[in-house]
C-alpha cells in the first residue's frame, strides 16, 4: 500500500523521483491547473507552452513527462490531464482529481517516492487526491514469479510514497481526510486482492478465514455457519447452490457495533467464489472470469472492516453468503424446489441464477434483526450489464427516497451508478405450478426480475435496495483513472459513504 503523508514544503527543495502537476483543457490550449505555480514559475511562466509543444492538452487521463527545472530537487515533472477546465471561480470536482491522482500514480510504479502538487481548495479535495492515489497504484502481483537474485517480483512495483503538497500536517481536517482515505482504500484493496484471488486458493472456507482473521484485528464480533450450521437452521438456498461443490458453503456474519449508534445498517453480500453455472453450465469463453463472482461478499465485507476503522457511529452488520457453485452428481438440478431459510421453497429452473438463492437466505436472516435498512450487492446479471455497460451499476429498492439517498451517495464518491424500476407486472413471470415462487422469470427485463426475486425475502416493513455490480465489479479491458484491470472493489465506497451519512444522521 502507498504510503501518504502531507507537507507544505516548498516544491523546489522536496527530495522525490517525480512532482506531478495538474494540466486542464482550456479555450486556446493546455492550462496549467493551480498547484503547480512553483513549477510554472521556475520554466518562467511558459510551462503551458512548453506542455503544448509536447503534445499536451490537458485530456483527462493523459500524461505527460518532462525534465524538471533547474534549481529542483526532483529529476522529473509529471503533468496529467484533468479534463475540461472549470468555469470561472469553480474548482475542479473531486472525481477530476481523484481520477487524475489515480493515472499519475500507476504512470510512476517502481518510483520510490513522488510529490503531488495537484489544486487542493479543501479536505474534501485532499481526501480525493490521497484516494486517487492509492486506488490507482494498487498493484496484485502475489502469484507473479519472483526473480531469485534481485528478490523482487516481476514487473514494477506501486508507488511507495506519495507526499501531498498543500496538504498541513497539523491541520484537523486534513489529518482527518487522509486517515479517512487511508482506512477505505486500504480496505477497498483489499476487497481488490480477493476478487482478484484464483478460486483455487479463495473457496468459501478460505474467504471466511479472511473475514474471522480481519474482524478479531478491527474489534468485529464475527460468527460463521458451516454446512452443519447451516442444516440445522434450514438455509436452503446456500446449501442447494453450494451442493455440488467439494467445498462447503458458508455464511458470514460480521456485527461492529457503535455505543453511540442510533441506527443499524445491514449489508448482504454474494459470494459465490466460482461460479460454472451448475447443471446450467456456462458455454465455453464466459467461465474466466467467474471467480469474481464474490465480488458482492468482498464489498461488504471491506466496507464493514473500514466502518469500523473509522469509527462510525452506526450498527453496521455485513452477511456473507458464500458458495461454489459446481456441476456433479450431488449438484442441484433444474427442476428440483429447495426450501428457503425464509420458509418458502423455490423451484429451480435454472442453476446459473443462484446468486439470487444464496441471497434470498442472508436477506431473510438480516431481516430478523430488524435493522433500519438493508442493502444487498451482487454481481447477479448479465442483463444489467446490456442496460448499463461495463461502469455502471443498477440500484433498484422498495423505497424510491432511499434508492435515490444511494444513488447520491454512490455519485459523490465516484462510482457510477443509475436507479432501476421494480416493475410489479414482471413478477408473475416467476409464478411457479408446484412451489412458492421459480428462480427465473421473465428474459426481457432480467435484472429487475432478479431484484423482484429479491424483495420477496425482505422483512416486512423494512427498507431495502439491491446494487447490481455486475458490470463495474470486475474489468477486462485496460486501467483508466484509478481503476485497474481486474477486481475493482466497486460498491465498498457507496456503502461506507452510505453508513457516514446515517451516522451523521442525513437520512432520516
Amino acid at each position: 500500500m502507498t504510503a501518504l503523508t502531507l507537507s507544505t514544503a516548498a516544491a523546489p527543495g522536496l527530495r522525490a523521483d517525480a512532482i506531478v502537476i495538474g494540466v486542464a483543457k482550456g479555450a486556446n490550449g493546455p492550462v496549467v491547473v493551480p498547484g503547480a505555480e512553483a513549477v510554472d514559475k521556475a520554466y518562467g511562466g511558459r510551462l503551458a507552452g512548453v506542455l503544448e509543444t509536447l503534445g499536451a492538452a490537458g485530456a483527462e487521463g493523459e500524461v505527460t513527462k518532462l525534465p524538471a527545472p533547474a534549481g529542483f530537487k526532483t529529476p522529473l515533472v509529471l503533468a496529467v490531464g484533468l479534463g475540461s477546465e472549470p468555469e470561472k471561480d469553480a474548482s475542479y470536482d473531486a472525481e477530476a482529481l481523484r481520477r487524475a491522482a489515480g493515472v499519475a500514480a500507476r504512470a510512476l510504479a517502481g518510483a520510490k517516492k513522488a510529490a503531488f502538487a495537484l489544486p487542493l481548495t479543501d479536505a474534501a479535495d485532499l481526501g480525493a487526491v490521497a484516494e486517487g492515489v492509492a486506488l490507482g497504484a494498487y498493484s496484485f502481483d502475489a502469484y507473479k514469479e519472483q526473480d531469485k537474485d534481485a528478490k523482487t517480483k516481476q514487473g514494477k512495483s506501486p508507488l511507495a510514497e506519495a507526499t501531498l503538497l498543500g496538504g498541513k500536517p497539523r491541520d484537523a481536517a486534513h489529518k482527518a481526510a487522509l486517515a479517512r482515505a487511508a482506512a477505505v482504500t486500504e480496505e477497498l484493496n483489499r476487497a481488490r486482492d480477493l476478487i482478484n484471488t484464483p478460486p483455487n486458493d479463495l473457496d468459501p472456507e478460505a474467504f471466511a478465514a479472511v473475514a474471522q482473521t480481519a474482524a478479531k484485528e478491527h474489534g468485529i464480533k464475527v460468527q460463521i455457519l458451516d454446512e452443519k450450521a447451516l442444516t440445522k437452521g434450514g438455509y436452503g438456498g446456500i446449501l442447494g447452490v453450494g451442493a455440488g461443490s467439494a467445498a462447503g458453503p458458508r455464511l458470514v456474519k460480521l456485527s461492529y457495533t457503535s455505543s453511540k449508534a442510533k441506527k443499524h445498517l445491514a449489508f448482504v453480500g454474494k459470494g459465490i467464489t466460482y461460479d460454472s453455472g451448475g447443471i446450467s453450465l456456462k458455454p465455453a469463453g464466459h467461465n474466466e472470469t467467474m471467480k469474481c463472482d464474490m465480488s458482492g461478499a468482498a464489498a461488504v465485507f471491506a466496507a464493514v472492516v473500514a466502518v469500523s476503522r473509522l469509527g462510525l457511529d452506526v450498527n453496521v452488520t455485513g452477511w456473507l453468503a458464500l458458495a461454489e457453485n459446481m456441476p456433479s452428481g450431488s449438484a442441484t438440478r433444474p427442476g428440483d424446489v429447495l426450501r428457503m431459510f425464509s420458509g418458502k421453497t423455490v423451484e429451480v429452473l435454472n442453476t446459473d441464477a443462484e446468486g439470487r438463492l444464496v441471497l434470498a437466505d442472508a436477506l431473510w436472516a438480516a431481516s430478523q434483526e430488524k435493522p433500519d435498512a438493508i442493502v444487498d450487492v451482487a454481481t447477479l446479471t448479465g442483463a444489467m450489464m446490456l442496460a448499463l455497460g461495463n461502469r455502471t451499476f443498477g440500484i433498484m429498492a422498495n423505497d424510491d427516497a432511499f434508492r435515490s439517498a444511494l444513488h447520491e451517495a454512490a455519485e459523490e464518491v465516484g462510482e457510477p451508478a443509475w436507479p432501476m424500476p421494480l416493475p410489479d407486472h414482471l413478477r408473475k413471470g416467476m409464478d411457479s405450478p408446484i412451489a412458492d415462487i421459480a428462480n427465473m422469470g421473465e428474459r426481457m427485463g432480467g435484472g429487475l426480475v432478479a431484484g423482484l426475486f429479491l424483495r420477496e425475502f425482505v422483512g416486512e416493513g423494512i427498507t431495502w435496495a439491491h446494487l447490481d455490480i455486475a458490470g463495474p465489479a470486475f474489468n477486462e479491458g485496460g486501467p483508466f483513472g484509478y481503476t485497474p484491470k481486474g477486481g475493482t472493489g466497486t460498491a465498498v465506497r457507496t456503502l461506507v459513504r452510505l453508513a457516514e451519512l446515517t451516522a451523521e444522521g442525513d437520512l432520516g
